[in-house]
């Protein structure tokens, strides 16, 4: 009975082609783009307003239903997994970039808007919005939000929270509130800072106020090719003792250079063991002279062949093959789990070559794409999923590389989000004590628990899963 009247009450919110209750309506939602987890929600609603979704959150929370909500399903974590007593609140269609403002080098965007679609508006201004996941073309700013979204270039612009200024929400139980503001001088607690990052369990951001920068005068990107890991690895940590502070440094073990020019003819030379990839940007005198540098740390490093883009065609190859490799892998593997564990720069070999070891331990294939600049890892467990009990084994083997990964004085994930994939590798990291506050803080935030239900914490459940 409360069951139909809670659906009755959505109906009254939205028509009946954006309220989905059928099984075949509900089955795009079941997971996100980590299928090893699925649930049917309840029902998802396809919100055209911000009104809309503050009245959705209120009847959930009078009605004590959990609720999650999506973008673009883009979540490697698990992070959008529905609860089946829950409602998903998808959020693409909340898709208005409200304005640019050149002067102030900002846009207010909705959450729905694409990650890209926020540097084609602000192109025109010469202007752009910086942080780039590979998924950038798809993935939503709320997504980005949530989750405190990197890419290729973080290493020496930040993450998402370095480029959030402020942020319209509707907290669980339906109040609104703002945090932060169009200053990049924030006043009083960092709510901004706490709420990126947090993962839909303090509520959903509406409206984003985003940072945004100058598109850099001039780029130079190197493409070095190694016969091992180790060599790669080496040259990262030397162009970083150098001084040199490049937008991006990213390395592709031979593994996903096979996909990738399987797929996208991207130029790779395929006899590499590993691709380094050293992109400087910034005004076009100074990486000229950071160019010098750069070539002389190439050329004295243990690299068979090395290529300069000569032009925004070249550059764009090469980014189309490194921003291509997770899709690409699909063409070697039929299935795969990506990790993102975070190391220090100096244990990058070490705990690749462990990553190696336990490769031949679990007898399954890992291909290694990773922003090696700041030691964010990209490991992906290759297996097959027809055969029985191969996912328990990829997970196993994805969850000892976590592990791994904190021993070697590193994190658990680094822009994936922990969602159900990591949460029982939070005792890891944290003692109990810490887990504690931060669902104290949780529940302060969210007295009822209905907020993206289950995700983070160890033993938690999530009906159906």
């Amino acid at each position: 009975m409360a069951a139909r009247r809670f659906l009755s009450d959505l109906a009254a919110i939205f028509p009946s082609d954006r309220l989905l209750t059928e099984r075949a309506q509900l089955i795009p939602y079941e997971s996100d783009a980590l299928t090893a987890f699925r649930a049917l929600p309840r029902a998802v609603v396809l919100p055209e307003s911000q009104d809309e979704v503050i009245e959705t959150v209120q009847l959930c929370y009078r009605a004590s239903i959990p609720f999650v909500a999506r973008g673009s399903g883009t979540s490697l974590s698990g992070g959008a997994l529905p609860d089946e007593d829950g409602v998903v609140i998808a959020l693409n269609r909340l898709n208005r970039i409200i304005r640019v403002d050149a002067e102030h080098r900002l846009a207010v965007v909705e959450a729905g808007v694409s990650n890209l679609a926020v540097s084609k508006a602000a192109a025109p201004y010469g202007l752009y919005y910086v942080p780039d996941p590979s998924s950038q073309s798809i993935c939503t700013i709320g997504g980005n939000v949530a989750f405190n979204s990197g890419g290729a270039h973080c290493l020496k612009y930040g993450m998402t929270s370095n480029h959030v200024l402020g942020i319209k929400v509707v907290l669980p139980h339906g109040d609104i509130v703002e945090m932060g503001g169009e200053s990049l001088e924030g006043v009083g607690p960092d709510l901004v800072g706490l709420f990126v990052g947090s993962e839909g369990l303090f509520g959903i951001a509406l409206e984003i106020t985003l940072r945004l920068l100058p598109v850099p005068e001039s780029y130079r990107t190197v493409l070095a090719a190694y016969s091992s890991m180790k060599d790669a690895g080496d040259t990262v940590a030397t162009v970083v003792a150098s001084g040199l502070l490049p937008g991006a440094i990213e390395i592709m073990d031979n593994l996903t250079i096979q996909a990738v020019e399987q797929s996208f003819d991207a130029g790779y030379p395929t006899d590499a063991a590993a691709l380094l990839i050293v992109e400087l940007e910034g005004e076009a005198n100074q990486v000229e002279q950071e160019f010098v540098e750069l070539e002389k740390i190439i050329n004295n490093s243990a690299a068979y062949s090395v290529r300069s883009a000569r032009d925004d065609i070249e550059r764009s190859q090469i980014w189309k093959g490194r921003k291509g490799a997770f899709g690409a892998l699909g063409a070697i593997t039929q299935a795969y789990i990506v990790q993102d564990g975070v190391v220090p720069r100096t244990q990058l070999g070490a705990v690749l070559s462990e990553i190696d070891e336990l490769s031949v331990q679990y007898g399954l294939r890992v291909a290694n794409v990773f922003h090696a600049g700041d030691g964010n890892l990209h490991p992906n467990v290759l297996y097959d999923g027809s055969q029985e009990g191969m996912l328990e084994r990829a997970e196993q083997l994805a969850g000892e590389i976590t592990k791994l990964c904190v021993r070697h004085g590193g994190v658990i994930t680094g822009e994936h989000g922990v969602g159900m994939e990591k949460r029982d590798y939070m005792r890891e990291m944290f003692a109990e004590v810490d887990l504690e506050m931060m669902q104290r803080l949780s529940r302060a935030i969210d007295p009822r628990g209905i907020a993206n239900v289950g995700k983070m914490f160890p033993g938690q459940g999530v009906p159906g899963v």
